[in-house]
């Protein structure tokens, strides 16, 4: 069974994603940790975006993986573990442009649904009960305010980023759902029948608490799924 869990930034995808995971033995993949390694590779080998040949040539040739260390997923491109790398403010900023292009959205498609063969899973991202997974069983839809994110998103990265003040955060946020909302190639929204959570006001456990209600009640409308 797969269970898909999109929304915007800072909404606590990833940490709802993991501990509904393990809550229910599922295997948890981190979607935009994908994008984030692939945007890694285009500025370390310095792809133009605007060339498609250079581009689809590198597209054919990427590869990653991802191993479990110590309980913990960690990202690895061309042999170099860049998991903490993925995460800096240079990929931050690049990977909204490098993910809406069609061709990059369809290679990592593609692994993402090669990933999901004959497994119970929790797919985290912005395009996975739209795009990727349109018939999944149970879709969810994380939102929240935004001033709730930004102080979410600030906490998350101030440590890494000493300069970066909550208004900057919020400024990111603002533009950075618009960026992904009015895309032309799977935009941020969510499915018509996805359930929409607001986690502003919600621990984690609360909001794994909300998913498996569904996930029940998932039962008792089809008894064998």
């Amino acid at each position: 069974m797969i269970i898909t869990i999109d929304g915007p930034v800072a909404t606590g995808k990833s940490t709802i994603a993991k501990k509904l995971a393990e809550a229910i033995g599922y295997i948890f993949f981190d979607t935009g940790a994908m994008y984030r390694t692939l945007t890694y590779g285009i500025l370390k080998h310095q792809i133009d975006l605007s060339n498609a040949d250079s581009l689809q040539q590198f597209l054919n040739d990427f590869n990653m993986d991802i191993k479990v260390i110590k309980h913990q997923r960690r990202y690895f491109y061309e042999g170099e573990d860049i998991s903490q790398k993925i995460r800096s403010q240079e990929i931050t900023l690049a990977v909204s442009k490098v993910s809406a292009i069609k061709a990059i959205r369809d290679k990592l498609t593609a692994i993402q649904r090669e990933l999901s063969v004959g497994v119970n899973a929790v797919f985290e991202g912005r395009d996975m009960g739209t795009v990727v997974f349109p018939d999944a069983p149970l879709k969810i839809f994380l939102t929240g305010r935004n001033e709730i994110r930004a102080k979410r998103r600030y906490d998350q990265i101030k440590a890494l980023h000493p300069d970066l003040t909550l208004e900057q955060c919020l400024e990111e946020i603002i533009q950075r759902d618009h960026y992904d909302s009015t895309r032309e190639h799977s935009p941020l929204t969510n499915a018509k029948d996805a359930y929409v959570l607001d986690t502003s006001d919600l621990d984690a456990d609360e909001v794994v608490y909300k998913i498996l209600e569904y996930k029940d009640s998932l039962k008792t409308k089809w008894p064998h799924s």
